[in-house]
């Protein structure tokens, strides 16, 4: 049961609570309409509760046991493929880490390219990485 009856303290409670470290705004529609969310959101990103990683996309935060700084919870691109999946996009390996598996190739990939079913001009990015995509259909 949330505790409070607010918005941002039902927003919480179903983020603490999700398994995943991606969310998207139509997660909490149920709760409320997309300005209200659109600004609770906002807020949790200004107290650091949240980071955004894209528009719409957002991503659970924890404390760096280095830095004390907060950073995301699980690697950025294990976040980027669940906001991807959270938006209906199929995930496929890209060409480079087919390579590498196969073992036509030595060189291990970076990760930060995607393979996707579909044109995606939507940006994902964390502190200075960014996802980028090839159309992949496997």
């Amino acid at each position: 049961m949330p505790i409070g009856n607010t918005l941002e303290a039902k927003m919480r409670y179903r983020i603490n609570k999700s398994k995943v470290s991606a969310f998207i705004l139509s997660d909490f529609y149920d709760l409320s309409d997309r300005d209200q969310v659109g600004r609770v959101l906002r807020k949790m990103v200004k107290e650091q509760f949240l980071i955004k990683i894209g528009q719409g996309i957002f991503a659970k935060t924890k404390e760096s046991k280095l830095t004390g700084k907060r950073v995301l919870e699980t690697d950025f691109i294990t976040t980027a493929k669940q906001a991807l999946r959270k938006l209906k996009v199929k995930i496929f390996p890209s060409k480079a880490e087919q390579d590498y598996n196969s073992g036509k190739s030595t060189q291990v990939p970076t990760g930060l390219r995607i393979g996707v079913n579909k044109r995606i001009s939507r940006t994902i990015s964390y502190n200075g990485r960014e996802i980028s995509y090839e159309q992949s259909t496997i």
